[in-house]
């Protein structure tokens, strides 16, 4: 099947890492596998893009775009990856109704608390005008579920659980310790790990959190050092912070590429990650995978991805002094003296949370299903269609 993809928050090749490139381009690759042609048919990214004429030329001329490759590659089908208030999709459900092909959504996201700011509610008009045109709409997010029922009847919405490719991270020991020798650390002096993006938003938040929590430790426990990895706009104010609350021990490993990261999560002990306003944390999923418990807050979607006393432990956010005492206790000590074993962690992210392939193939189903009822029912694809049965199942 020919898709035409569109990410209107972060096109394909978005120089920045996140975890939402990393869900998109992971959807295409699974997708691709599976025999499906996929080509992104606007790389306009829309964030924000009301605020000021150059954005709103800018999605007009998107617009165009996105017809012009449409028209050169005809898809029987219109896919958008994340839509949501800040950055909606005004370009696919425009298309897909001219070329009458169905609209459908993945990982959209809906908020009513949007519609009373002034400065948000054009966002938020316009993505609940895409919510409203898709034909169905899958989430791998949990939390996400009863808030767009809101704009979408459930029987247009499926979850999918998110998940990674788990032959990419896999413990690798002698990786592993070559990482620790290039950190100078002793054997068995225990490591911690954080990874996440250097921005002056929730990530920056976490990573502040996480070293103002660990900070009493440096004087009341023996060694240990905390391995930064990441870069960004915030660099120097978290190596002041570091200075300040961790003397000696934190260590700023740089940005690092994804498909390396492995040998990072290898060499660690314990990856302690606050996970603040995250709606999901991939490299929490790539830490367990490769045999690493985790340390994070009880908050947004981290438990959908960590299960508590398995796989990690998940604290309440108290500032600080719950993180700090879950590293230090006996239960989590218990994790990292075991981490060697790597058995709780990569077999819940090698089984639970194992591969795109398997949310691709559920995909995949429903969208011959929904390309084979829109045959049957009225051209015009925004509207949906009463002949599915529902669809709303977890797969």
């Amino acid at each position: 099947m020919r898709i035409a993809l569109y990410c209107p928050n972060k096109p394909l090749s978005h120089p920045d890492p996140s975890g939402d490139l990393v869900i998109a381009r992971g959807l295409v690759a699974a997708l691709t596998r599976m025999g499906h042609e996929c080509c992104e048919a606007s790389d306009f990214r829309s964030r924000w893009f009301w605020k000021t004429w150059q954005g709103r030329a800018m999605a007009a001329a998107g617009v165009l775009q996105g017809m012009r490759r449409s028209l050169a590659f005809r898809p029987r089908l219109w896919l958008t990856y994340h839509t949501y208030y800040k950055s909606p999709d005004v370009v696919g459900p425009w298309i897909a109704r001219m070329l009458r092909i169905p609209y459908v959504l993945f990982q959209p996201m809906y908020a009513t608390r949007r519609r009373k700011d002034p400065s948000t509610r054009p966002g938020f008009l316009w993505n609940r005008s895409a919510l409203r045109s898709a034909r169905h709409c899958f989430t791998n997010n949990l939390d996400d579920l009863e808030a767009l029922s809101r704009a979408v009847s459930r029987h247009r919405i499926t979850y999918v659980p998110p998940g990674i490719y788990p032959e990419e991270f896999r413990r690798d020991r002698g990786a592993g310790r070559a990482v620790r020798e290039r950190f100078r650390m002793r054997s068995r002096e225990p490591l911690l790990l954080a990874a996440a993006r250097f921005r002056a938003d929730v990530k920056f938040r976490s990573l502040s959190y996480l070293l103002e929590a660990l900070g009493p430790l440096a004087s009341r426990r023996g060694d240990f050092k905390l391995a930064l990895v990441g870069s960004g706009p915030m660099e120097r104010e978290l190596k002041r912070l570091a200075g300040e609350k961790l003397p000696g021990r934190a260590i700023f490993a740089g940005g690092v590429a994804r498909e390396r990261m492995f040998e990072y999560y290898s060499a660690a002990d314990l990856f302690v990650f606050p996970g603040i306003g995250e709606s999901l944390g991939m490299v929490f999923l790539e830490a367990q995978a490769c045999g690493l418990p985790v340390v994070a807050l009880k908050t947004a979607g981290v438990p959908q991805v960590v299960r508590h006393g398995e796989t990690g432990i998940l604290v309440p956010d108290d500032g600080g002094a719950a993180l700090a005492g879950a590293v230090v206790a006996g239960a989590v000590v218990g994790c990292v003296d075991a981490a060697s074993s790597e058995a709780a962690p990569s077999e819940y992210a090698h089984t639970g949370h194992s591969s795109p392939v398997h949310s691709a193939t559920a995909m995949s189903r429903r969208l011959t299903r929904l390309l084979q009822v829109s045959r049957s029912c009225s051209p015009a694809m925004h509207m949906p269609c009463h002949r599915s049965k529902s669809l709303y199942l977890k797969q």
